[in-house]
Parts: structure tokens; sequence; C-alpha cells
């Protein structure tokens, strides 16, 4: 009965349809590790979603038997490695949601899981290409401001690659950025919308509070953007080697799923998240991709928001960023080629 109320208020909130016309199979690669369990609850309550597939090396059909029992209206399968599990699970896929990886422990950066996370994602990236070629593919697996190039390249070397329908999940930023402004501005955290700008990693992360509509003094400034930048961190500490952020990602990655869906099938109009993409933003410093708020559409990412007016502190952090960035990007670029 929870289930069913909260898919009821979930269609309600967002006024979906649900003729066939507007139902899409979604893929989760990774959907038996900490992210990937939450997150394929959280999108089994998505109306949009008429199949979904799971897949991870291990323990997916147990996930999928225990998802299936919710009563909502979507399929559940889930596949292992065996039998040409990844194909079943991406054949006629229009959404792939990639949280696949080892996670975060104290003391590692994103970059230190490059090595082992890279060869996943290159994986992943050759069977979608192969199986699920327009698909829209969103990846949450880090360090994204290489995985997302990594992806990209491999798609291109098959002919396949369409800048629309890459996303790199940065939404974690601004769910962050809203709850740690709202706790200090003691406002409730849906009114308090955050832009926040660059990767999705460290310094790279760039929250735009001039545009809040809040004041903040140097002090407050400082801690809320190094809070932004480095809440990861509390969680890894916090979580004492058991795991990094995972609950909070899966939220987050439902939340952009959900918007693709809804401006890809759903039919609504002006759907804005911020996303890591192929950008011209930066592209005359020599940097392809860069996170920013961008306008969905039936096709995919329609319109690339630029910063705007941004206060003399921010463009310093920007310049910080880009620096940063275009090095995690060219070895994403040099491991997919």
């Amino acid at each position: 009965m929870f289930a069913a109320t909260r898919a009821a208020s979930f269609a309600a909130k967002r006024s979906f349809s649900t003729s066939a016309a507007n139902l899409s199979k979604v893929a989760v690669l990774g959907a038996a590790g900490g992210i990937g369990q939450p997150l394929s609850l959280l999108l089994k309550e998505n109306p949009h979603v008429s199949h979904l597939a799971l897949y991870d090396i291990v323990n997916t059909p147990g996930v999928a038997a225990d998802l299936s029992h919710i009563n909502t209206n979507s399929k559940v399968t889930g596949h292992t490695a065996a039998n040409d599990g990844l194909k079943a699970a991406l054949e006629d896929a229009h959404v792939v949601v990639i949280p696949a990886g080892v996670p975060r422990k104290p003391g590692m950066t994103r970059d230190d899981l490059f090595n082992t996370n890279a060869s996943i994602v290159q994986t992943l990236a050759q069977a979608a290409a192969k199986h699920c070629p327009k698909a829209h593919i969103l990846i949450i697996s880090n360090p994204v401001n290489s995985t997302v190039p990594i992806f990209a390249e491999v798609l291109k070397k098959a002919g396949v690659f369409d800048p629309k329908r890459l996303y790199g999940v940065t939404t974690l930023d601004v769910v962050r950025a809203s709850r740690f402004v709202s706790e200090i501005k003691n406002k409730d955290p849906k009114d308090v919308k955050i832009t926040v700008v660059g990767g999705h990693s460290g310094v790279t992360i760039v929250p735009l509070l001039s545009q809040s509509g809040f004041e903040f003094t140097k002090e407050e400034l400082d801690a809320l953007t190094h809070r932004i930048q480095f809440g990861g961190d509390e969680v890894v500490q916090a979580k004492d080697g058991a795991g990094s952020a995972t609950l909070s990602m899966a939220f987050a990655g439902a939340r952009f799923a959900n918007s693709v869906l809804e401006a890809t099938v759903g039919g609504k109009k002006g759907v804005i998240e911020p996303s890591f993409v192929k950008s011209d933003l930066y592209a005359d410093q020599g940097i392809e991709y860069f996170s920013s708020n961008v306008e969905l559409g039936p096709n995919g990412v329609e319109k690339i928001h630029g910063l705007g007016e941004i206060s003399d502190y921010e463009k310093d952090l920007v310049q910080k960023c880009l620096v940063d960035l275009k090095k995690n990007i060219a070895k994403g670029e040099s491991f997919g080629q």
C-alpha cells in the first residue's frame, strides 16, 4: 500500500501521462550496488518506466525479484554477466543509467578510482554502442569528469556518438548545495535553488552562490564552497571505510533520470537540469565538456545555458576549475581512444 500511495503521489505531483506512447525501458547498470539498489527502487515508482532492466555482475536476479513485488506497472528483470545478460538488459533501452564501479574509500579522491572504473565504463560503453546506440546514457560512475569522455570516445569509434544523449550526472552537487544553504539560512530546501557548474570533483565543482538571492559573508562563502565541493568526503569519513555517498546519489540520479524521461517521452517542456555534457562554453580553452544547466527536450539536450553574471569570487573558482577539468577530460579521452 505504501508503494502504491507513493507512486500515485509521484505521478500526481508531476502530472504524468502514462499512455503506451510514453512508456520506456530503462536499464540500470550496476543495479545491485549501493547506489544501484535505491536508484532502482526510485525508478520503479516512475510511471514512465514500462520495463526496468537491472544488470550487475552478481545478485541482480534477487534485487529484481524483490522490486518486482512492488505494485507499480513496470516489469522488472534481473541480468548478470552470464548468458548475454548485458545484451538483454540494454536492447531496446530508451534510458541507461550507469552507477557501476567501485566506491570511494577514506583518503581516496574520485581520480583515484580512475584505473578500475575506467575499464568498467569502457566495457559498458562498447556494449551500449552495439545494443542501444540511440539510448540516453546517464553516467554516475566516478570520476565523471573522465568517465563521460571515455564513454564518448567509445561511441565515436563505433560511429554512434550523439552529444545530445550523453550526460554526466552532477545533480548531487545542486542537491547538496540546496541543503547546505537552507541549513544556514533556515529555509525550506525546496525554495533554495543553487546553480552549480564546472565538473563533479573537488575544485571543479563551482557553486554560483551569488545567484542564489541570499547574502553571504566571506566566511560563509568559503565554508559553503568548500563543503559543496568536498561534501562527498563527509559521507566517506562518516561511513568509516564502508563506502561513499549512495542514498543521496541514488536520489540525485533518480531525479535526473526522471527529468530525462519527462522531457523525452512525457512531453514536458522547459525541463532544466545541471549536467556534464559536451559543451562549447569553454571549448576555446580546449575544454570540450562542462557542467551547466541544460534544457532537455524530446531528443535530449536542446540548449546549454551559460553561467550568466558571476562574482569575482566565482570567476576565480572557475579558473581553478578549468585547470583540473582540462586534465581530467584529457585523461578520459586518452583512455577511451
